[in-house]
């Protein structure tokens, strides 16, 4: 060091302003100072490989362009060092004591219009460095210029409002910032931890970064590369990389975009869905860089929650954010990045159901749980996401699954409806009476397993200006869309005697019903319960009851069950005999018209407790047995 007296500086007035705000403040997470400054040594590393392009003349010219960091824990010092560009005595003053370069004036303008904390306030200052006296007690900064004649300088400071500068011994072409902790911060000058921050935060940068001689970023920002010189290998490793992730990706979306923002973004379809192995709720997966430097490791609102599957990076250069670089300020910007990266991957997923449908059919079978959410959560996504859905059938085999543009391509010339049926199976659903009708004119209908899925349909409404139609649903003409194609029918009750026979179940039923019909719809079934509104599905009617339950307290206050419309099959053997047996034997026809609404509660879903049905069905056994 030179004997030379050090010169003395004030920082200027409104660099003392940023210092106390960023130092008290600003930055919630101390350890963002690792990141600030390994980007500056990044950035100036770059101002030098550029400058190595116009001029010859270049001091240590055979220095490798790499970034080193070294920890002495003993000691509490950090040592980050760079082989960029160095600093000259003027670019001292006006990058670390003015505003010059720093951009500080227009932050604290920003500031006086919004306050300290105000959450709309924009822009990058440059004012990262500053951030270390949040941790330190002191600051060196060692640095030589690239220039053939340049100096060897020390630039120090304790933050207090002045800093010195003096000649150094001979440094080598660069920067070397030596900081001196304050003692509660000294665990940042361990190793592992050093190491920890410099993985979470700087892993791209676009410089080898050693700690203590090794290297640790090994992966490079491939997202910034073309697609056509990333070999398959290097995608599975950065995924593996980035999302921690010990499986393959399923596929990925690599791409860049200059409007409405400059855009990189490399997203990957991971193969297991960690939510189905029941480990919780997935966090979201992308993280947000700008210039290859970590924003934020799962921003919020980068991609609808629905896309929480989603794991990746999306880098860009274009984003205002914040002076701590730790959140977004412009929500609009974020909803333009949402709308353009979503609509990118949907994309993606109708190209790969167009083109690969067995790489799809896969994707569907471990994600398709979260584009059903996406459904009933987000409507400006909502028309591409119906495109992508897909059900069994009574037209599909067992396990295989149509899109809905794939329903409608079969269906008959004057079918106006979506006709679907929800059930635990589909051996369930086939065996139901609701399915009866169809399968006799041979009328498509998607067999509905999650109980997510009539959500989708109630929330969706209609697909191709079809609507959705629960098959359960009263008014549902379906001789208008195609005769019956079972023409060996047996002999139906006399018009009268149905009507008697319903006069009397419903007499006997009481407020359990609100009506009881005869059906045009049962084949083989004796009885159904339908629904007056084509959307109201049982898993809706469970949900009512449940309401209506907590809101009147015990079912049985509430009289029992809600009232259903009850429909006969006059055709059916049971109900031919019950309208002779109602005259004969009342007590027997009663029992057996209860056990009629039963059992179609049963087939729709609606009985919870058997108990009462098994004691009389016990009742009836009992009665014919002695007859």
């Amino acid at each position: 060091m030179s004997t030379q007296t050090p010169e003395r500086h004030e920082f200027q007035a409104e660099v003392k302003q940023v210092l106390d705000i960023v130092v008290h403040s600003l930055y919630t997470d101390k350890e963002i100072f690792v990141r600030e400054l390994v980007s500056n040594a990044s950035d100036a590393t770059e101002k030098l490989r550029h400058t190595q392009i116009t001029e010859k003349d270049i001091f240590d010219a055979d220095l490798d362009l790499e970034i080193q960091v070294s920890a002495d824990e003993e000691a509490g010092t950090i040592t980050i060092k760079d082989v960029g560009i160095g600093m000259t005595h003027d670019e001292l003053i006006e990058n670390l004591g003015t505003i010059a370069h720093s951009g500080s004036k227009a932050f604290l303008n920003a500031l006086k219009e919004g306050g300290e904390r105000n959450d709309n306030l924009i822009g990058q200052f440059g004012v990262g460095f500053y951030s270390v006296f949040m941790v330190a007690d002191s600051v060196k900064v060692y640095t030589r210029s690239w220039q053939a004649d340049g100096q060897s300088l020390c630039w120090s400071s304790d933050g207090s409002g002045s800093y010195e500068i003096e000649e150094a011994d001979d440094e080598r072409r660069g920067t070397r910032i030596v900081i001196s902790l304050k003692e509660e911060y000294k665990d940042f000058a361990k190793k592992d931890r050093i190491e920890e921050i410099i993985k979470k935060y700087s892993a791209f940068v676009q410089f080898p970064v050693k700690v203590d001689g090794e290297a640790l970023n090994t992966i490079g920002a491939i997202w910034l590369k073309n697609k056509n010189d990333i070999t398959e290998e290097e995608y599975k490793e950065f995924y593996k990389f980035q999302a921690k992730a010990f499986d393959d990706p399923r596929f990925w979306l690599h791409f860049a975009a200059d409007a409405p923002l400059e855009i990189n973004a490399l997203l990957f379809a991971p193969t297991e869905n960690m939510e189905g192995f029941g480990f919780g709720r997935m966090e979201p997966g992308v993280a947000l860089y700008c210039r290859k430097v970590l924003i934020d490791n799962e921003p919020k609102n980068l991609l609808p929650d629905w896309l929480r599957f989603v794991r990746g990076v999306v880098d860009s250069a274009d984003l205002p954010l914040n002076i701590s670089r730790e959140s977004m300020q412009d929500s609009s910007l974020i909803q333009k990045l949402n709308k353009v990266i979503t609509k990118r991957f949907l994309k993606t997923l109708e190209e790969k159901a167009k083109k690969e449908p067995a790489v799809y059919d896969d994707f569907w079978q471990s994600f398709g749980l979260f584009l059903k959410e996406g459904v009933t959560t987000d409507f400006t996504h909502r028309d591409q996401l119906l495109k992508l859905l897909r059900y069994e059938s009574s037209f599909t085999e067992e396990g295989s699954t149509s899109s809905l543009a794939d329903y409608l391509s079969r269906a008959p010339e004057g079918q106006k409806e979506i006709y679907y049926l929800s059930g635990a199976s589909r051996q369930a659903i086939e065996t139901g009476p609701y399915f009866e009708a169809f399968k006799a004119r041979n009328i498509e209908v998607l067999y509905l397993y999650e109980p997510i899925d009539e959500f989708v349909m109630n929330h969706a409404r209609a697909f191709d200006e079809k609507n959705f139609v629960s098959a359960d649903s009263d008014g549902i003409d379906l001789d208008a869309i195609a005769p019956e194609t079972d023409t060996d029918k047996e002999e139906a009750l006399s018009a009268d005697a149905t009507e008697g026979l319903c006069t009397f179940i419903k007499n006997k039923l009481g407020d359990n019903v609100s009506e009881v019909s005869a059906s045009e719809r049962l084949v083989g079934s004796p009885a159904m319960i339908i629904n007056g509104d084509k959307m109201m599905t049982a898993q809706m009617r469970k949900m009512m009851k449940a309401m209506q339950q907590q809101q009147g307290g015990d079912a049985a206050a509430m009289g029992g069950e809600p009232p259903v419309k009850l429909q006969i099959n006059p055709r059916h053997p049971l109900v031919k005999n019950l309208a002779g047996l109602h005259d004969s034997d009342e007590a027997l026809a009663s029992l057996i018209s209860e056990q009629l609404l039963d059992n179609a509660r049963v087939a729709a879903g609606l009985l919870e407790d058997p108990s009462a049905m098994i004691q009389r069905n016990y009742k009836i056994l009992e009665q014919l047995s002695s007859k």
